[in-house]
């Protein structure tokens, strides 16, 4: 199986999979000065950049990721930071292999902020979520969640950090049991 991972920012999910076995084909990034890419370059995995912008639509966008991930003939895609909205082009000829990871154990607290609406809503407890992509925000089927606690020391900082940990924990033992059932 063929996998392709998908960011928009610094990349440390997408570094964890490849230093914890999983085998990226290609790193996509929708933002050329993204820190993923310098990470892709020092882990030795390829990379591909183009932002929505250069085209005409977000149709036209997804038809040219189409076109790369048709290149490569992947068979999952794994978005790790990804910070767009997975339109109709995309999911239809990807339904049921595009897998997100979430920081909050959803249904709660979806969308860009889950961990700081997590903690401004002063929950005990809230964690990580691994699902499949639907055309909704987070509302895919969930594949595995953890909770993380709120520590009564904890800073959003700190609590941030081990939502993260955990998340480094979680992806890669997720990934690997779907490779190992393809």
């Amino acid at each position: 199986m063929k996998l392709a991972v998908f960011a928009s920012g610094s990349g440390t999910n997408f570094e964890n999979l490849v230093k914890q076995g999983i085998p990226v084909t290609f790193l996509f990034t929708d933002k050329r000065d993204a820190k993923a890419l310098a990470r892709a370059e020092k882990l030795g995995i390829q990379s591909h950049t183009f932002a929505l912008k250069e085209f005409e639509d977000k149709a036209a966008y997804e038809t040219e990721l189409l076109n790369l991930l048709a290149q490569y003939d992947i068979d999952l895609i794994v978005l790790a930071g990804y910070m767009k909205i997975v339109s109709p082009t995309l999911l239809q000829a990807y339904e049921g292999r595009i897998i997100n990871i979430h920081p909050a154990y959803l249904p709660e607290f979806p969308g860009a902020h889950g961990i700081e609406d997590a903690w401004r809503a002063g929950v005990t407890e809230s964690g990580v979520t691994i699902h499949y992509v639907d055309a909704g925000v987070d509302t895919g089927q969930i594949i595995a969640q953890r909770r993380v606690p709120v520590l009564p020391d904890d800073t959003l900082e700190t609590f941030e950090a081990r939502v993260h940990e955990m998340e480094y924990v979680l992806y890669p033992e997720v990934l690997k049991a779907i490779l190992n059932q393809s």
